[in-house]
């Protein structure tokens, strides 16, 4: 599963662009000015960066320079028809830039060809018998297909994207809610958890993926 860094000081765009690009198989972590981005990228691993250039606190050609340092590729978020830094973000070694507003599937297709471009593109994750290809969208079991429906899917990339964390059912339902223009409540995620359970795992009786926290929720560990 690939990392982004999402530096960024819009509390709406963070929320929105964290849920789609999770739903897309990435794990998003953020930060809202140029002292917080560079401390998380000594702290831990990304494998690209998206970075808005204005930001409240500092700004992002300092960020997008230290990103280059560790040799890791960066997309600008740009005003829209600021050209000025356009170009000043690609002179100093930006991969690539898209305008705001820009269509969060556009986003996820220049992600996605500057990962493969850096040969940073890891799409497919291990669960024991089970492999999921976030790129491609396809879940095999002992080599075989699993045909989930969208909502299955979804749910299944929410807990992978929260690997070893427990996921509340509040959490699990708000992150789900309405994806796929099904409604979903308590009891649909109930029978959502079982269907799944039914197609990836050995025993879904006693599950080894998608363990139950009793009072909880759920969570995955492998």
């Amino acid at each position: 599963m690939n990392s982004i860094l999402l530096v960024e000081d819009d509390s709406v765009i963070i929320k929105s662009l964290t849920e789609f690009l999770s739903g897309e198989g990435f794990s998003v972590a953020h930060a809202d000015g140029q002292s917080k981005a560079i401390a998380m990228m000594e702290e831990s691993s990304f494998d690209i960066l998206l970075i808005d250039i204005s930001l409240k606190e500092g700004n992002g050609f300092a960020v997008c320079a230290c990103a280059k340092e560790k040799g890791l590729p960066v997309i600008f978020l740009t005003a829209s028809g600021d050209e000025y830094s356009v170009v000043t973000g690609l002179d100093m070694g930006a991969d690539d830039y898209i305008s705001k507003p820009f269509r969060p599937r556009e986003l996820v297709s220049r992600i996605r060809s500057v990962l493969r471009r850096c040969g940073k593109m890891r799409s497919v994750i291990t669960l024991g018998d089970v492999t999921v290809d976030t790129d491609k969208g396809v879940v095999e079991r002992c080599g075989t297909d699993v045909f989930l429906s969208a909502l299955e899917y979804r749910l299944l990339l929410v807990l992978l994207n929260n690997r070893g964390v427990i996921m509340s059912r509040s959490k699990l339902l708000e992150d789900i809610w309405d994806v796929t223009g099904d409604f979903v409540n308590d009891n649909t995620l109930t029978v959502y958890i079982k269907r799944l359970r039914e197609k990836i795992e050995n025993d879904p009786q006693n599950p080894d993926i998608i363990k139950t926290v009793r009072g909880i929720g759920y969570k995955i560990e492998l």
